[in-house]
């Protein structure tokens, strides 16, 4: 089992903490478990990320309703691993919202994601049935949504790929709240198994755009106040780019993925050792790096089978059948590197997709998506739709005719960094 954040003699959930990082949002973060942010409006309540087992989440609803009896309006999904989803029926919320991106990727790698990470994390996932399936939405966005839960204003967005290629991040203009999801991490390793390395940086410098005061990381304590908040978004920074440019090293110097996992890990481990799952993750972080190195733009899918291999490729063995001699060390790294090679296949077949449907994978593409939103379901009570037209960022009528609002120009600046 992987180290916990704060006690890793400590079983999932405990020693949890509801803390308020400004009015009516909080973020609930326990030991070995992924956060959950809260947003409290006069109508209801969203909240982001819904842990992973219905067990984990009646921990989160329980504090909750320490503070309120409004019903849990919304659960957004900041991405689509299932240790921020399985929980997700507990809520009993309105509506469950994530990306489009989010939606394809629990569509395609979903079933096999769950099995890798009950395999990973068995006590994580002990309250989760045997045959639990992939918690999906209900509905989805591509760019951007506004919601009102009464008096709070919240904003949903896709900043670029990153942790995933369909990050939501989720915004609280009033309170300058931002909720990051696993895009940022104060006290954890970053997991980049599925990541986009090269454009994760950009996902981080727009969410340091918004100048937030507070922000909740994948796991972990929040970070309050403006320098906590770029410190931690410049720590998963150097992290990410570190291991990129390491793995980039490894691979011109024509290392196979064995050599590859010691050298990064060495890399890393001065500054990020002593992170939570720093070791558990490194063999995943590396073997996508190693993989981005060589052109793969899409992530390969893992599957138990293709995480043993790893397993069996950073050790420097291979599966053997028949009590055969193992191989030579020679025939060891011909071997790894041959299971690790880039799969074409399913990047093609994403390229294609992404051709026809214009979705976000890329900074072009996100930036032609902010001329609008999707159509979605919710009253207009709770939405302000934004205008499909104009091109113009979601912020209100009073911002945008006010020169002298930070708020509304710094989220005008990212939105139009994201463009070009």
């Amino acid at each position: 089992m992987a180290k916990n954040a704060n006690n890793s003699s400590a079983a999932p959930g405990e020693n949890a903490r509801f803390e308020e990082l400004g009015r009516g949002c909080y973020a609930y973060s326990a030991d070995g478990c992924s956060n959950s942010g809260v947003v409290i409006g006069e109508r209801g309540v969203l909240v982001v990320d819904g842990q992973a087992s219905p067990d984990l989440a009646e921990k989160v609803l329980e504090k909750i309703r320490e503070k309120t009896d409004k019903p849990i309006k919304l659960l957004v999904f900041s991405h689509f691993h299932c240790e921020n989803t399985l929980g997700a029926d507990a809520f009993e919320a309105g509506e469950i919202i994530a990306s489009d991106l989010t939606r394809r990727m629990m569509d395609t790698r979903g079933k096999e994601e769950i099995r890798v990470a009950r395999n990973r994390f068995p006590q994580l996932f002990s309250g989760v049935k045997h045959d639990a399936a992939v918690a999906a939405p209900s509905m989805t966005i591509a760019s951007s949504m506004t919601i009102d839960l009464g008096g709070v204003e919240v904003r949903l967005m896709h900043l670029g790929r990153g942790h995933t290629m369909g990050d939501l991040v989720v915004w609280v203009p009033s309170t300058g709240v931002i909720f990051a999801g696993d895009l940022v991490q104060t006290s954890a390793a970053p997991f980049c198994g599925d990541a986009h390395l090269t454009d994760w940086p950009r996902a981080l410098d727009r969410i340091l755009a918004f100048r937030p005061n507070a922000l909740m990381p994948g796991q972990g304590r929040s970070a309050l106040g403006a320098p906590a908040v770029a410190a931690a978004i410049e720590t998963t920074r150097d992290f990410v780019t570190t291991l990129r440019d390491a793995a980039v090293a490894c691979v011109d110097q024509h290392l196979g993925l064995k050599d590859t996992c010691d050298s990064v890990t060495d890399a890393l481990a001065q500054q990020f050792g002593d992170k939570t799952d720093f070791e558990e993750h490194m063999p995943f972080n590396v073997a996508r790096a190693y993989d981005e190195a060589l052109g793969l733009d899409q992530p390969q899918v893992w599957t138990l089978e293709r995480a043993a291999d790893l397993q069996d490729a950073v050790r420097g063995v291979i599966a053997v059948s028949n009590e055969e001699e193992p191989a030579s060390d020679d025939v060891n790294a011909q071997a790894q590197d041959a299971r690790f090679q880039p799969d074409s296949g399913e990047a093609d077949a994403f390229a294609q997709t992404d051709e026809a449907t214009g979705d976000l994978v890329s900074d072009s593409a996100f930036a032609a998506s902010l001329t609008g939103d999707e159509a979605l379901d919710l009253t207009e009570q709770d939405i302000d739709r934004e205008d499909q037209t104009a091109g113009e960022e979601a912020v209100s009528e009073d911002q945008q005719d006010d020169p002298e609002s930070d708020e509304g120009s710094d989220e005008r600046k990212v939105l139009e960094a994201a463009r070009h």
